[in-house]
C-alpha cells in the first residue's frame, strides 16, 4: 500500500465529463442505540434501570413510576415507550460489536469514493465519548475504524492511496483546530474562555461545506493516526459538572479524506475521493439537574442551542409530508457542518447513547424521539470518481500519429539515399600531403607555361615568313 499518489502527465488532466457515479437508490439514515450500564454512583443511590433492549432492535423504556399516578389527566396511564431501530445494543455489548454493527461496512464504501458519516448523539453522561474514542484496552469507534481502514488499504494492492485527516471542535459556536492550535490565530479557548475567532466555515458549490484554514495531516499508518487522535483529544475542551465528571464542552469532528487511484499498466484509470466523518457531539443538559453557572452555564447554553438546531433539522427532514420544505441549516455551525450528512451526499449512521437510570427518563425519551424521526431521513450517496480515460485515449492517439509520421519520414530518407550516394567523409590533410600537392600544382603550371611559349614562337615565325602581322587576320 502506497501512502502517496503520483501526479502528473495525462492522468492529471481531468475531463469535464468525468464526474460521479450515482447510487440509484436513496437510503435512509441508519440509526443505532446503545444503552450504557448504571454508573457506580447511580447504583449507590439505588436508582433503578428502566431501559430494556429486546432482540437487538427494540428499545423499551419503562415507566419510572410504574404507572401509579394518583391524580390528573394522566392518572392510570403508563408512560412506557417502545421504539424499533436498525440496531440496539445493551449494557453488555462490547465496543467491537458496536463497531461491527454500525461502522465496519462504511470503510469499504469510503475507499470506493462514497462519503460516510457516523455521529454520536445523546444527553450528557450517556457514554458518547466513551463509545467514539474509548479507553486503553477498550478502543472506541474512531480508533477501530482507522485500524480497519488501513488494513483494507493494505489489501487493495491494485490501488494507491493518499490519506489526510483533520480534527476540529465547535466550542461556544466557534470552530477550532485540535491538531494545530496555531491555525486558530493563538486565540484562547476552552475552560470557559469566551473568545471569538477561530476558523471560518465556508460553503463551496463543488466542495460543499468546509473549514477554511484547517490543518490536514497526511498519514501513512494506523499508529500515526492514533497518536494524532490522542493529541487532539488532549486539547479538547472538557470540564467536570454535576451530571458528568468528564463532560465534553464541545462537538468534535474527525474528518478522514481518502484519495484512491487505480493503476493499470502504468496508466491511471480512475480517481476516487471519499470522506469519512466521525463526530462526537456534546451532550444536551438540563440546567435544573446540572446547576451550572458562569462559564459552564454559557457552554451549556451554546451546546443546547446547537443541538436544538440539529433537532429542528431532523424534524424538518423526517417529516415526509413536508418534503421539499425549507430546512434551516444556518442556525448553528454544527448543522452547517452536518448539512451533507443529514440531507445530501453521504451514507450516515446516527448512534444514540442512552442513560438507563430512572431519573433520566425525560432525556432518554427525547433522545429516542429524535432518533425515531431520523429514520425517515433520506440521503442519496454519490460515488465521487473522476475518469481520465478520455484524455488518456486522446494522448495515445496523438502518440500513434506521431509514430506513423516518423516511419513515413524514415522511408523517404531511405529512398533518397538509394538515389544519391552518400559522399565519403574527407580525410584531414597531413604536412607531407600538402607538400606533394603543392609540388604537383607547380609542375602543372610550369608545363602549361612552356606549352604557351612554344605556340607563341611558332606564330611569330609564321608571321615573319609571310611578311604579315602575327595576329590572326580579320575576315
Amino acid at each position: 500500500m502506497a501512502a502517496a499518489v503520483q501526479h502528473g502527465g495525462p492522468a492529471q488532466a481531468v475531463s469535464a465529463a468525468a464526474a460521479s457515479a450515482v447510487d440509484d437508490s436513496a437510503s435512509s439514515i441508519k440509526v443505532a442505540v446503545r444503552v450504557r450500564p448504571l454508573s457506580a454512583s447511580e447504583k449507590k443511590s439505588g436508582i433503578s434501570s428502566i431501559v430494556r433492549v429486546l432482540e437487538g432492535q427494540t428499545v423499551v423504556v419503562l415507566d419510572p413510576t410504574d404507572g401509579n399516578i394518583a391524580y390528573g389527566p394522566a392518572a392510570n396511564r403508563t408512560r412506557e415507550k417502545t421504539y424499533s431501530f436498525d440496531h440496539a445494543f445493551g449494557e453488555d455489548d462490547t465496543q467491537e460489536k458496536i463497531f461491527n454493527g454500525t461502522t465496519r461496512d462504511l470503510v469499504e464504501q469510503v475507499l470506493s469514493g462514497i462519503n460516510c458519516t457516523v455521529f454520536a448523539y445523546g444527553p450528557t453522561g450517556s457514554g458518547k465519548t466513551y463509545t467514539m474514542t474509548g479507553v486503553e484496552g477498550s478502543l472506541g469507534v474512531m480508533p477501530l475504524t482507522l485500524s480497519r481502514l488501513f488494513a483494507m488499504m493494505e489489501s487493495h494492492t491494485e490501488q494507491t492511496f493518499k490519506v489526510r485527516i483533520s480534527y476540529i471542535e465547535v466550542y461556544n459556536e466557534c470552530v477550532y483546530d485540535l491538531l494545530q492550535p496555531a491555525a486558530n490565530g493563538n486565540v484562547p479557548h476552552g475552560n470557559g474562555a469566551n473568545a471569538f475567532g477561530g476558523l471560518d466555515l465556508r460553503e463551496d458549490p463543488v466542495k460543499g461545506m468546509f473549514v477554511a484554514g484547517v490543518h490536514e495531516e497526511e498519514v501513512a499508518e494506523t499508529g500515526q493516526v492514533l497518536r494524532l487522535l490522542e493529541r487532539g483529544n488532549a486539547r479538547r475542551s472538557t470540564e467536570s459538572t454535576k451530571a458528568n465528571a468528564s463532560s465534553s464542552r464541545s462537538h468534535a469532528v474527525l474528518s478522514i479524506s481518502i484519495e484512491a487511484r487505480e493503476a493499470l499498466a502504468g496508466i491511471r484509470k480512475e480517481l476516487s475521493l471519499g470522506k469519512l466523518s466521525l463526530i462526537d457531539l456534546a451532550g444536551s443538559e438540563r440546567m435544573g439537574k446540572t446547576n451550572n453557572d458562569g462559564a459552564r452555564l454559557r457552554e451549556g447554553n451554546n451546546i443546547n442551542r446547537s443541538l436544538l438546531a440539529l433537532a429542528n433539522c431532523i424534524n424538518a427532514l423526517g417529516e415526509k409530508s413536508k418534503k421539499g420544505a425549507f430546512v434551516n441549516y444556518r442556525d448553528s455551525k454544527l448543522t452547517r457542518l452536518l448539512k451533507e450528512s443529514l440531507g445530501g451526499n453521504s451514507k450516515t449512521v446516527m448512534l444514540c447513547c442512552l442513560a438507563p437510570s430512572a431519573d433520566a427518563f425525560e432525556e432518554t425519551t427525547n433522545t429516542l424521539k429524535y432518533a425515531h424521526r431520523a429514520k425517515n431521513i433520506q440521503t442519496k450517496a454519490v460515488r465521487n470518481t473522476t475518469s481520465v480515460t478520455a484524455h488518456i485515449a486522446e494522448y495515445q492517439q496523438i502518440i500513434a500519429d506521431l509514430r506513423n509520421e516518423i516511419g513515413h519520414l524514415k522511408d523517404q530518407l531511405q529512398h533518397v539515399n538509394a538515389i544519391v550516394p552518400t559522399p565519403s567523409p574527407s580525410i584531414p590533410p597531413t604536412p607531407d600531403g600538402l607538400r606533394a600537392s603543392f609540388t604537383a600544382s607547380r609542375g602543372r603550371m610550369f608545363r602549361r607555361s612552356r606549352r604557351h611559349s612554344h605556340h607563341r614562337g611558332d606564330r611569330l615565325a609564321l608571321a615573319s615568313a609571310g611578311g604579315g602581322s602575327a595576329t590572326r587576320p580579320v575576315k
